[in-house]
């Protein structure tokens, strides 16, 4: 992630949390069901956690008294650990101010429509008298 706190957080970012997050829970996880939590492809699953490996994030242990040797077991480091917190402070930032934007947002179109109704029922009563007055002169 860049080092903006207000830049929006990538696909990949998020991606990433989500792969921390879930290996903290159990780090025995296998890339098949990582894939279906995360969404996406078995091969995307396989990308982002040889990226994570590269980075330094996690480790990859084998179970080595597993009868199924393609058993694996990811673990955070400490310096996973760390990227976790900080992409989740960044998260929360960028989500805290879109909630704010939101807000500001929703009051605005609460007062559109609120002009709305106003402006709508004072025009059916002003096209009212309009119609009847136009019916008197026509008499």
């Amino acid at each position: 992630m860049e080092n903006n706190p207000q830049a929006m957080p990538t696909l990949q970012d998020h991606n990433n949390l989500k792969i921390l997050r879930l290996l903290v829970t159990d780090p025995r996880w296998n890339q098949r069901d990582l894939a279906v939590a995360l969404g996406v492809s078995l091969g995307k699953t396989n990308y982002c956690l040889k990226a994570l490996v590269a980075k330094g994030l996690i480790k990859i242990q084998n179970f080595r008294s597993s009868h199924n040797k393609l058993a694996y077991v990811y673990l955070l480091t400490p310096l996973g650990i760390a990227e976790k917190a900080n992409l989740s402070a960044r998260f929360l930032k960028y989500k805290l101010a879109e909630y704010d934007r939101l807000q500001g947002e929703i009051e605005l179109l609460k007062g559109d429509l609120e002009d709305g109704l106003t402006s709508s029922s004072s025009n059916c009563d002003s096209n009212a008298s309009a119609s009847s007055f136009d019916r008197v002169d026509r008499d």
